[in-house]
């Protein structure tokens, strides 16, 4: 292990070139992964800051193992067209803070992960306690903000706040399948700004592949205590669009105070839902009849998970 790791610049720039492997993965022509930009494996009290990243053949920001993460001030981007780029990803990490950075990509911006399937679930270290905060997040084909679709060792207590969301396919998604077992629970995501949004907020239990033919189909993952709060959206196309898994239905979503203006043209059916359940209040469009619940337990479940990623994750 190392500790005390630092990777900082007076906004100097790092790239990876990544054009060549671009086209060598569009093409087909690869027998192996992509490698990352910066990968930091098992290590503790890592700072990367003051710095940009372009051209990525692929991740750009990957701390997989690490404990105490504090990433600030930086600047990560690659062409729209750049297949599957990602700016950050804290996969298996545990006290993470990611905050004032911008990060425009071809796929997702951030994405939390903690291990694929059956080695996820042996291996069992998740990624919680994270602290995400003042960031500009764009994704021309995947997410500006998304959880899994690897987290079979679990992803839990996270704090989003202060974000701007912008240009992106998907605004938050939610993403797991049959097979990885684990969890997403405890999720708070507040003071949201969305615009030019295909579909602003998503959950989906049919999302990603599996490494290999040894996966359990009966390893169903959890979803459940995902708070929703305090977001304004302009030209979004949907407003949401929540598909669960039959056996392990969503639940415990809980949205309050949203408002998204949806764009001209757009279907007149402004949320998606099946096998989930939650509760809203000061929701426009109104969302589904499954996300209505005005039961009081449902409210006090959305207070719980204010106070508890209030406390434990504010780094």
């Amino acid at each position: 292990m190392l500790q005390d790791v630092v990777i900082t610049g007076d906004n100097g720039t790092i790239n990876g070139q990544g054009s060549v492997w671009w086209d060598w993965f569009s093409s087909h022509t690869l027998n192996h992964s992509r490698p990352h930009l910066v990968e930091i494996v098992s290590s503790k009290d890592v700072v990367v800051s003051n710095l940009t990243f372009v051209n990525s053949p692929a991740y750009n920001i990957h701390p997989v193992y690490c404990s105490n993460v504090h990433i600030h001030n930086i600047s990560v981007s690659a062409p729209p067209e750049s297949p599957y780029t990602v700016g950050i990803v804290p996969d298996s990490s545990n006290n993470v803070c990611i905050q004032d950075c911008s990060i425009g990509m071809g796929y997702d911006a951030i994405v939390l992960k903690s291990g694929w399937d059956e080695y996820g679930i042996a291996y069992g270290r998740p990624t919680t306690n994270v602290h995400i905060r003042r960031v500009q997040l764009q994704s021309s084909s995947g997410s500006s903000l998304a959880f899994g679709s690897e987290m079979s060792g679990g992803i839990s207590n996270v704090l989003v706040e202060q974000v701007h969301l912008y240009n992106s396919l998907s605004g938050i998604q939610f993403r797991t399948t049959k097979g990885r077992g684990g969890y997403i629970r405890n999720i708070i995501i507040s003071d949201v700004k969305m615009e030019n949004i295909g579909v602003a907020f998503g959950a989906s239990g049919q999302f990603g592949s599996h490494p290999d033919d040894h996966f359990d189909p009966n390893a169903l993952p959890v979803l459940d205590h995902i708070s929703l709060q305090d977001v304004i959206g302009t030209n979004i196309s949907i407003a949401g669009k929540f598909t669960g898994i039959k056996e392990s239905p969503f639940t415990s979503f809980c949205l309050s105070n949203i408002s998204l203006s949806i764009s001209s043209g757009s279907s007149t059916n402004s949320w998606v839902c099946s096998n989930v359940s939650g509760f809203s209040d000061s929701v426009f469009p109104e969302p589904c009849s499954a996300l209505k619940s005005s039961h009081s337990n449902s409210s006090s479940a959305c207070f719980s998970i204010q106070t508890l990623n209030g406390k434990a994750v504010a780094l």
